[in-house]
């Protein structure tokens, strides 16, 4: 069911403290977007949390200095039989626990993270130049975030903490994909190599384990993983030290500085719906500030959030230009007042301080300050260029396609109107592949989005590019299953107009993509990336075939 806004902000003593206030704000604000997410919450989600949370009113602002994560550093080289008689660079990511200050007046907050950080380091990469990974998990036995083991994958049975890397929006092959159902133990590891064979793009890594994500990733498992090419360096974007990434997720914080994860209120099953706070950390601090030069920087924009959208904007009417998103850069920049980045998205954008030296800037979260850039009065001369071309996007012909897929998104409920589940195309996780495109050729997939909740979809392996969005008739697609459009097709906005690896489907609304399967043949998913919705079975298995002789 879908919950109206008077009745969530009212209702029966289960949306209490600082998580209905995330909530309301979230909604609030929604309310001013286009096609942004309403709130949906099952009749009987959330339990009343037992702790007193931090309340984002009581802390001072921009009083932290913005931790910059350092750049990862190979520790050596190894052969790898997918490169016999050379040697590739050789990375070692340890997953560890560890405690940090989440702000100056809040206690150490205990964290997982790759290297024993939150963000982990940044990994640079070059197109063309494969390089290798370990990612070893040394976490403790046991989880500290509460595990619903009715999920699938989830069960008893298994460890309760186990791990397994995924690099979002990597061209990898399969075995190197971090396969959810691939997860190992503390005390073991995984070597991932990464052919790198792609254009210049903003990726990120994060932990994948069947049915625990929305756990691993809550706790810190997530860090930004950037690939350049030749092409993108010409163009004298900022770089350097002007060029750094900006990690957003929210988070629920117990004022012992414990990270609190809601539960329903049902003991037995304590999956919720959604999972968003009332605190913005940026690259994993509250309200930090950060020193700047009056010139131009360049800002990766990563939404890491298990269920939150960022509406972000600039204070002192500040224009951000967008000259990227998810799979790397646009045709050209576009100028844009706010960037909404729902989960798993990206945005690199460009900020020229050079008029506001001296001065301080807002980057503002629906509106209220989560940062600040304090320029300096003077700085290094800036030899960096704002193109007005970047870099072509051949437009995928949908006339070209050798399949349109038809896909659904759905939400089960139970009796009583709870959300039980979530399923794509109506098939749970363990039922047969039923999406097996051939190597090299190009599908078209239409997402029926049958829930009131936008959700971002992510395919891995591929990038693809939005074709439009239209309105549907729900109740003939209930009836009939028959697709009855109500309104013309909408074509995606410039910022929208590039590559990309998650796209948001609107609900009412049937969402198109193109892709070309490029890659090596194997077993490949693709999810919802609502971290809630991914590991309550809103992820399906897709088998890329061998290209036909």
């Amino acid at each position: 069911m879908t919950l109206s806004r008077r009745r969530f902000l009212c209702g029966a003593g289960s949306l209490l403290g600082a998580y209905a206030v995330a909530d309301a704000l979230q909604l609030a604000a929604a309310s001013t977007m286009p096609m942004a997410m309403p709130a949906r919450l099952s009749a009987a989600t959330l339990a009343a949390p037992k702790v007193p949370l931090v309340n984002p009113v009581s802390l001072a602002r921009f009083v932290d200095p913005l931790p910059v994560p350092p750049i990862a550093r190979a520790a050596g080289r190894r052969a790898h039989p997918a490169y016999p008689g050379r040697t590739l660079p050789y990375y070692r990511m340890q997953m560890r626990a560890f405690h940090a200050r989440l702000h100056r007046d809040l206690p150490p907050t205990p964290l997982w993270g790759y290297e024993g950080l939150s963000p982990g380091p940044t990994i640079e990469a070059t197109r063309g130049e494969p390089l290798l990974v370990e990612w070893i998990n040394a976490l403790p036995a046991q989880h500290f975030l509460p595990i619903d083991h009715t999920i699938h994958g989830a069960e008893r049975s298994k460890p309760q903490v186990r791990a397994v890397a995924h690099v979002h929006g990597a061209r990898v092959p399969a075995g190197s994909d971090g396969y959810p159902e691939d997860w190992f133990e503390p005390g073991h590891s995984a070597l991932y190599h990464y052919p790198n064979g792609q254009d210049a793009a903003t990726l990120w890594y994060h932990d994948h384990a069947m049915g625990i994500t929305r756990l691993n990733i809550y706790a810190g498992l997530f860090g930004a993983f950037n690939v350049h090419d030749a092409e993108e360096q010409a163009l004298g974007l900022p770089s350097g030290d002007c060029d750094l990434p900006l990690i957003l997720c929210d988070r629920l914080v117990a004022q012992d500085g414990q990270l609190y994860y809601p539960v329903s209120d049902d003991p037995s099953a304590p999956w919720v719906m959604q999972c968003k706070g009332n605190l913005t950390l940026c690259n994993g601090k509250l309200f930090p500030y950060f020193e700047v030069e009056p010139r131009r920087y360049r800002l990766r924009l990563i939404n890491v959030a298990n269920s939150s959208f960022f509406d972000l904007s600039l204070s002192h009417d500040q224009p951000f230009q967008q000259i990227g998103s998810d799979q790397g850069l646009l045709s050209a920049p576009v100028e844009r007042t706010r960037i909404e980045l729902y989960p798993a998205e990206r945005a690199d954008v460009v900020i020229d301080f050079s008029a506001l030296a001296g001065q301080s800037v807002q980057l503002r979260q629906q509106g209220e300050g989560v940062m600040e850039f304090r320029v300096r009065d003077r700085g290094r001369r800036d030899a960096s260029a704002l193109p007005a071309s970047l870099r072509p996007v051949a437009r995928i012909d949908p006339a070209g396609a050798v399949r349109d897929r038809v896909l659904t998104l759905e939400e089960v409920d139970d009796a009583g109107g709870n959300a039980m589940g979530m399923l794509l195309g109506g098939k749970h996780w363990s039922d047969p592949v039923t999406e097996d495109p051939r190597q090299n050729s190009i599908e078209t997939w239409s997402f029926v989005n049958l829930t009131g909740d936008a959700h971002p979809i992510h395919l891995h392996l591929v990038r693809f590019q939005v074709i439009d969005r239209r309105p549907f008739d729900l109740f003939a697609w209930n009836a009939h299953r028959t697709l009855k459009y109500t309104g013309p097709a909408q074509a995606p906005p410039p910022h929208e107009a590039g590559w990309k690896d998650t796209v948001r489907a609107d609900p009412g609304m049937v969402t198109r993509i193109a892709m070309r399967f490029e890659g090596e043949p194997g077993r490949y998913v693709w999810h919802c990336h609502l971290l809630e919705h991914e590991d309550n079975e809103m992820m399906r298995p897709y088998q890329l075939l061998p290209a036909q002789a």
